[in-house]
Protein backbone atom coordinates (compact mmCIF):
# COMPACT_ATOMS: atom_id res chain seq x y z
CA UNK A 1 0.00 0.00 0.00
CA UNK A 2 2.25 2.93 -1.13
CA UNK A 3 1.54 6.74 -0.73
CA UNK A 4 -0.25 8.84 -3.17
CA UNK A 5 1.76 11.68 -2.24
CA UNK A 6 5.05 11.22 -1.99
CA UNK A 7 6.44 14.51 -1.38
CA UNK A 8 3.41 15.88 0.94
CA UNK A 9 1.75 15.30 4.49
CA UNK A 10 -1.08 13.37 3.47
CA UNK A 11 -3.94 12.52 5.59
CA UNK A 12 -6.55 9.77 4.85
CA UNK A 13 -9.89 10.09 5.49
CA UNK A 14 -13.18 7.63 5.40
CA UNK A 15 -16.32 7.01 7.00
CA UNK A 16 -18.19 4.48 9.03
CA UNK A 17 -22.20 4.09 9.38
CA UNK A 18 -23.90 6.00 6.34
CA UNK A 19 -26.09 3.03 5.77
CA UNK A 20 -27.47 2.72 9.38
CA UNK A 21 -30.85 3.59 9.86
CA UNK A 22 -29.61 4.47 13.69
CA UNK A 23 -26.63 6.14 15.27
CA UNK A 24 -24.36 9.36 14.72
CA UNK A 25 -22.19 8.84 11.31
CA UNK A 26 -18.27 8.60 12.40
CA UNK A 27 -15.51 9.45 10.11
CA UNK A 28 -11.63 8.97 10.72
CA UNK A 29 -8.84 10.95 9.69
CA UNK A 30 -4.95 9.29 10.01
CA UNK A 31 -1.41 10.60 9.01
CA UNK A 32 1.66 8.29 9.18
CA UNK A 33 4.96 8.55 8.60
CA UNK A 34 6.68 8.21 4.85
CA UNK A 35 8.14 5.51 5.76
CA UNK A 36 5.54 3.61 7.38
CA UNK A 37 4.64 -0.06 6.43
CA UNK A 38 2.40 -2.37 7.98
CA UNK A 39 1.15 -5.31 5.90
CA UNK A 40 -1.88 -6.24 8.45
CA UNK A 41 -3.73 -2.95 7.70
CA UNK A 42 -6.53 -3.63 5.44
CA UNK A 43 -9.73 -2.20 4.85
CA UNK A 44 -12.08 -2.78 8.09
CA UNK A 45 -14.72 -4.79 6.40
CA UNK A 46 -12.13 -7.52 5.11
CA UNK A 47 -11.02 -7.66 9.21
CA UNK A 48 -12.73 -9.64 11.69
CA UNK A 49 -13.64 -7.44 14.77
CA UNK A 50 -10.91 -8.87 17.12
CA UNK A 51 -8.33 -7.73 14.54
CA UNK A 52 -10.07 -4.33 13.95
CA UNK A 53 -9.44 -3.55 17.60
CA UNK A 54 -6.13 -4.56 18.01
CA UNK A 55 -4.90 -2.40 14.90
CA UNK A 56 -6.86 0.48 16.59
CA UNK A 57 -3.97 0.81 19.08
CA UNK A 58 -1.18 0.52 16.71
CA UNK A 59 -2.63 3.00 14.28
CA UNK A 60 -3.04 5.08 17.24
CA UNK A 61 0.55 4.65 18.41
CA UNK A 62 2.32 4.79 15.01
CA UNK A 63 0.50 7.28 13.32
CA UNK A 64 1.96 10.85 13.08
CA UNK A 65 -1.87 12.18 14.02
CA UNK A 66 -4.92 10.98 13.86
CA UNK A 67 -8.53 12.08 14.65
CA UNK A 68 -12.11 11.19 15.05
CA UNK A 69 -15.28 13.33 13.95
CA UNK A 70 -19.12 12.43 14.96
CA UNK A 71 -22.16 13.56 13.04
CA UNK A 72 -25.41 13.35 14.99
CA UNK A 73 -28.44 11.58 13.57
CA UNK A 74 -30.20 15.13 14.05
CA UNK A 75 -27.67 16.59 11.41
CA UNK A 76 -28.10 14.17 9.44
CA UNK A 77 -31.71 14.61 9.33
CA UNK A 78 -30.83 17.97 8.38
CA UNK A 79 -28.11 18.12 6.01
CA UNK A 80 -28.59 14.35 4.49
CA UNK A 81 -26.21 11.33 4.93
CA UNK A 82 -23.62 12.48 1.90
CA UNK A 83 -23.03 16.25 3.70
CA UNK A 84 -23.18 14.49 7.14
CA UNK A 85 -20.17 12.01 5.52
CA UNK A 86 -18.30 14.72 4.22
CA UNK A 87 -18.84 16.75 7.30
CA UNK A 88 -17.75 13.64 10.05
CA UNK A 89 -14.46 14.01 7.82
CA UNK A 90 -14.00 17.46 8.32
CA UNK A 91 -14.63 17.24 11.88
CA UNK A 92 -11.90 14.25 12.30
CA UNK A 93 -9.46 16.65 10.15
CA UNK A 94 -9.85 19.29 12.28
CA UNK A 95 -8.87 16.91 15.27
CA UNK A 96 -5.56 16.31 13.35
CA UNK A 97 -2.59 17.55 15.92
CA UNK A 98 -0.41 17.81 12.24
CA UNK A 99 -1.65 19.82 9.64
CA UNK A 100 -1.87 17.49 6.46
CA UNK A 101 -0.81 19.60 3.35
CA UNK A 102 -3.09 17.25 0.90
CA UNK A 103 -5.97 14.86 1.59
CA UNK A 104 -7.09 11.77 0.61
CA UNK A 105 -10.71 10.21 0.86
CA UNK A 106 -12.14 6.99 -0.06
CA UNK A 107 -14.94 7.08 -2.38
CA UNK A 108 -15.67 9.11 -5.23
CA UNK A 109 -16.82 12.19 -3.97
CA UNK A 110 -15.53 14.85 -1.08
CA UNK A 111 -16.35 18.90 0.03
CA UNK A 112 -13.18 20.85 -0.47
CA UNK A 113 -11.14 21.57 2.96
CA UNK A 114 -9.43 24.64 4.06
CA UNK A 115 -8.41 24.38 0.35
CA UNK A 116 -5.78 21.85 0.54
CA UNK A 117 -5.64 19.61 -2.62
CA UNK A 118 -7.71 16.42 -2.24
CA UNK A 119 -8.03 13.00 -4.09
CA UNK A 120 -11.20 10.66 -4.14
CA UNK A 121 -9.81 7.12 -4.82
CA UNK A 122 -12.83 4.55 -5.22
CA UNK A 123 -12.18 1.50 -3.21
CA UNK A 124 -9.06 3.58 -1.53
CA UNK A 125 -9.21 1.53 1.90
CA UNK A 126 -7.89 -1.59 0.23
CA UNK A 127 -4.85 0.49 -1.67
CA UNK A 128 -3.83 2.95 0.54
CA UNK A 129 -2.32 2.59 4.14
CA UNK A 130 -3.85 5.85 5.70
CA UNK A 131 -7.53 5.36 4.10
CA UNK A 132 -7.07 1.74 5.94
CA UNK A 133 -6.17 2.75 9.00
CA UNK A 134 -9.09 5.71 8.92
CA UNK A 135 -11.76 3.19 8.19
CA UNK A 136 -10.71 0.97 11.05
CA UNK A 137 -10.94 4.00 13.43
CA UNK A 138 -14.14 5.12 12.22
CA UNK A 139 -15.61 1.61 12.51
CA UNK A 140 -14.39 0.45 15.46
CA UNK A 141 -15.26 3.90 17.50
CA UNK A 142 -18.76 3.76 15.62
CA UNK A 143 -18.94 0.15 17.11
CA UNK A 144 -18.27 0.91 20.23
CA UNK A 145 -20.85 3.64 20.77
CA UNK A 146 -23.63 1.64 18.96
CA UNK A 147 -22.94 -1.15 21.84
CA UNK A 148 -23.15 1.41 24.24
CA UNK A 149 -26.92 2.39 22.21
CA UNK A 150 -27.74 -0.88 22.55
CA UNK A 151 -27.80 -1.41 26.52
CA UNK A 152 -30.27 1.65 26.46
CA UNK A 153 -31.98 0.04 23.79
CA UNK A 154 -31.52 -3.87 23.37
CA UNK A 155 -34.76 -4.82 21.23
CA UNK A 156 -33.42 -3.24 18.50
CA UNK A 157 -29.97 -5.93 18.26
CA UNK A 158 -27.59 -2.97 17.74
CA UNK A 159 -24.77 -5.01 19.68
CA UNK A 160 -25.35 -7.06 16.22
CA UNK A 161 -26.71 -4.96 13.59
CA UNK A 162 -24.74 -1.60 14.51
CA UNK A 163 -27.87 0.47 13.69
CA UNK A 164 -27.80 -1.36 9.70
CA UNK A 165 -31.23 -2.24 8.25
CA UNK A 166 -31.39 -5.73 9.02
CA UNK A 167 -34.63 -7.65 9.35
CA UNK A 168 -34.53 -7.93 12.85
CA UNK A 169 -33.43 -4.09 13.09
CA UNK A 170 -36.56 -2.85 10.59
CA UNK A 171 -39.27 -5.60 12.77
CA UNK A 172 -38.30 -3.79 16.00
CA UNK A 173 -39.07 -0.32 14.35
CA UNK A 174 -42.20 -1.71 13.18
CA UNK A 175 -42.96 -3.23 16.66
CA UNK A 176 -41.48 -0.59 18.72
CA UNK A 177 -41.38 2.49 17.06
CA UNK A 178 -38.51 5.10 16.68
CA UNK A 179 -35.81 6.12 19.39
CA UNK A 180 -34.28 9.47 19.41
CA UNK A 181 -31.67 7.96 17.61
CA UNK A 182 -32.93 6.89 14.43
CA UNK A 183 -32.63 9.01 11.37
CA UNK A 184 -36.03 9.66 10.75
CA UNK A 185 -35.30 10.98 6.36
CA UNK A 186 -34.50 7.62 5.95
CA UNK A 187 -36.82 4.49 4.74
CA UNK A 188 -37.04 2.55 8.38
CA UNK A 189 -38.82 -0.02 7.82
CA UNK A 190 -38.66 -0.35 3.97
CA UNK A 191 -42.09 0.68 3.81
CA UNK A 192 -42.94 4.11 3.30
CA UNK A 193 -46.66 3.92 4.37
CA UNK A 194 -45.90 3.10 7.90
CA UNK A 195 -46.37 5.85 9.87
CA UNK A 196 -43.52 5.76 12.66
CA UNK A 197 -43.95 7.20 16.37
CA UNK A 198 -41.25 8.15 18.66
CA UNK A 199 -40.55 5.88 21.64
CA UNK A 200 -38.85 7.54 25.01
Amino acid sequence: MPFYHERLIEAGCDEAGRGCLAGSVFAAAVIFPKDYENSMINDSKQLSAAKRYKLREIIEKDAIAWGVGIVTPEEIDKINILNSSFLAMHRALDALSTRPEAIIVDGNRFKPYNNLPYSTIVKGDGKYLSIAAASILAKTYRDDYMLELAKEYPQYDWQNNMGYPTKKHRMAISKYGITPYHRKTYNLTGNRELTLEFKD
